[in-house]
């Protein structure tokens, strides 16, 4: 049965129960006929939470070409954990984690509404672990710096989901392929880090945000960009074994494996490009992945 013909058979229903739980109920109904794209997303510096750049506007352009979405599942590079969490309250606080920068940015807060529902439906649809609840993260500035700008009235509900620090990257990348029908129920995953992310390379030329990519730096990046239109996922899953410039790329882990959690998400001949694509202060990426 369609889901507008299921809708309309329990109209009738509504006079037995409240306008708030019917609300809920036909909220969380299956979009069985929508796939809801994937993204990964570069994040950068904190500060494009507040300044009006060309990531910023790249954001808000790839959002306006999506469905809006019923609540956002988002894999940042800045919450990693012993196991694997999803955040379960229901005002998850903002995260200001980080130091040495304008008192306007530790100003900003994001107060989207947490999600039980997407919560539980992500410990439900993980079958291979058990996922714990949590109950003490909320939103950190991988994750604000990006919504702030594509959903600034900050309604949709949003949850977060660790990264689990003890494990590699086959692991995240086969555990992100069971979220797969997620999307398929109003869900936007996002993964949120930095394809090339290397602070002891960080070349400053008096702004973070001039392009500027060390050779190695911008060979990874056309690299990564082409083992990702390919599908070449065990090349990217084993991309410290691949050459010395992805090795470069990603000295620890944790920014680099959102990316996987996105392309884990792809279906087979599913459309990919890229936005954003720019490298910063010689060892950083900004190239984000639409999926979808």
């Amino acid at each position: 049965m369609k889901r507008k013909t299921f809708v309309k058979s329990i109209l009738g229903l509504t006079a037995m129960a409240s306008l708030g739980s019917f609300k809920y109920f036909t909220d969380n109904l299956s979009e069985e006929d929508t796939i809801m794209p994937v993204l990964f997303i570069g994040h950068g510096s904190p500060m494009n939470a507040i300044e009006d750049n060309e990531f910023s506007q790249g954001w808000k352009r790839v959002a306006s070409t999506i469905p809006k979405p019923k609540a956002i599942l988002m894999i940042s590079a800045h919450w990693e954990t012993k196991g694997t969490l999803v955040t379960a309250m229901e005002k998850p606080k903002t995260i200001h984690d980080f130091g040495g920068f304008p008192q306007a940015l530790f100003d900003v807060e994001y107060p989207a509404p947490g999600s039980l529902w997407l919560a539980e439906e992500t410990k439900k649809t993980i079958q291979s672990i058990s996922i714990g609840m949590d109950q003490s993260w909320g939103f950190d500035h991988g994750n604000w710096s990006i919504l702030k700008n594509i959903y600034p009235d900050a309604t949709i509900p949003v949850i977060q989901l660790s990264l689990d620090y003890m494990q590699g990257p086959e692991y995240h990348y086969n555990l992100a392929k069971e979220l797969q029908s997620l999307r398929k129920k109003g869900v936007l995953i996002i993964g949120s880090g930095n394809m090339v992310h290397n602070f002891q390379y960080l070349q400053l030329k008096g702004d973070f945000n001039v392009h500027f990519g060390h050779d190695w730096a911008i060979e990874a990046n056309e690299t990564f960009k082409k083992l990702i239109s390919e599908n070449d996922y065990k090349s990217l899953i084993n991309y410290c074994n691949y050459n010395k410039s992805l090795q470069l790329s990603a000295p620890t882990p944790e920014h680099y494996l959102p990316l996987l959690y996105s392309i884990a998400l792809r279906n087979e001949n599913e459309p990919i490009s890229f936005f954003n694509d720019a490298l910063l202060a010689g060892s950083f990426s900004m190239t984000s992945v639409k999926i979808g």
